[in-house]
């Protein structure tokens, strides 16, 4: 848990969130909210998270409403992404690609230029090449392991050292979290990733609920919270020369396990699909680094979390109908 002093900082700051509604960033709302803070979401998703916050429909490529927005703001979350399977990045890249360099960088020269006193964005694991283990210090050079929105993540990254090279801004810290699931997850069967489209196949009383591949591969899966609570330290702290730090569970769970675990509260028929592919064999994050820097301490178990987001997801079934969809035709 982030310690109430750190969150009694934020009192009366006025702190934007950029993607407050999405996963992690309506999290990120609730703790700051919660520690007194005047928080202002920009979102182009028609939901209102939290009743204490001012929510703004607002479209970040437009460079002039960033600046606006962000005048007489202290802190900025730059938390605003577009999150998608694996299917949906390979067929529409140019829908990851070119909004996300349009907001990044439109949100990142709008802080620079209205003088934010904090920032922190979140990255991605994608913007790492690929590897088994990932470290801070490791696997940089390469194409990231998503190709388009891992790179346009690393563009943002770059706009940040650019800062810190030109201007000697240290208010500027990166953080990369892992897959992340919890409350709030995209649920929309088109475009889901594992954790919630599982999910959704069991709601849907599907018999046997078929996994791709042998449920060998393993992945870190980080809960919403924690990732919320990490970012929040990141920027409270800084990442003190790093230039970014990994925030996950720190844990590698195969989908066997994933699924294993789903099973010990939902009752529903499985079998995994060796036809089809596994992925790649592991994709784990090494958070030693935020543990010392940023004093990261990860709290919530896979099983705590998977039945707190099924909890959210049978109240919440058709929210993601109110998100921008950002793979729509066009």
């Amino acid at each position: 848990m982030i310690k109430d002093e750190i969150l009694q900082s934020f009192n009366k700051k006025n702190v934007v969130v950029t993607g407050g509604t999405g996963l992690i960033g309506r999290q990120v709302v609730k703790l700051l909210c919660d520690g007194g803070a005047s928080v202002r979401i920009i979102s182009l998703d028609n939901l209102n998270v939290d009743k204490r916050a001012e929510h703004v429909l607002g479209d970040l490529t437009d460079f002039q409403l960033c600046k606006k927005l962000t005048k007489d703001m202290d802190y900025m979350f730059h938390m605003a992404g577009i999150k998608g399977s694996i299917e949906v990045t390979k067929s529409k890249p140019a829908s990851f690609f070119i909004p996300m360099i349009m907001f990044n960088t439109n949100v990142l020269e709008a802080c620079r230029l209205n003088n934010v006193e904090k920032v922190v964005y979140t990255s991605s694991i994608g913007a790492y090449a690929s590897a088994e283990i990932f470290r801070e210090q490791e696997n940089l050079e390469g194409p990231p392991m998503d190709m388009f929105p891992g790179w346009a993540k690393r563009m943002a990254e770059l706009q940040i050292q650019s800062y810190k090279i030109q201007y000697y801004l240290d208010n500027y810290a990166v953080v990369r979290p892992c897959n992340v699931f919890g409350p709030g997850d995209n649920f929309d069967p088109e475009n889901a990733m594992v954790i919630a489209t599982l999910m959704q196949r069991i709601l849907n009383k599907e018999d046997p609920v078929m996994v791709w591949g042998d449920g060998s591969a393993v992945r870190d899966f980080g809960y919403s919270r924690d990732v919320a609570e990490g970012t929040i330290l990141a920027l409270h702290h800084g990442t003190k020369g790093h230039p970014f730090v990994n925030l996950a569970s720190g844990h590698g769970y195969s989908i066997k396990e994933l699924v294993e675990t789903l099973h010990e509260f939902l009752d529903f028929n499985y079998e995994f699909d060796i036809s089809k592919p596994s992925g790649f064999p592991k994709r784990v994050m090494d958070i030693s680094l935020a543990k010392e820097v940023i004093d990261y301490n990860p709290t919530t178990s896979l099983l705590e979390g998977l039945k707190e987001t099924w909890e959210w997801f049978i109240e919440n079934q058709d929210e993601y109908l109110k998100k921008k969809n950002y793979f729509a035709e066009e």
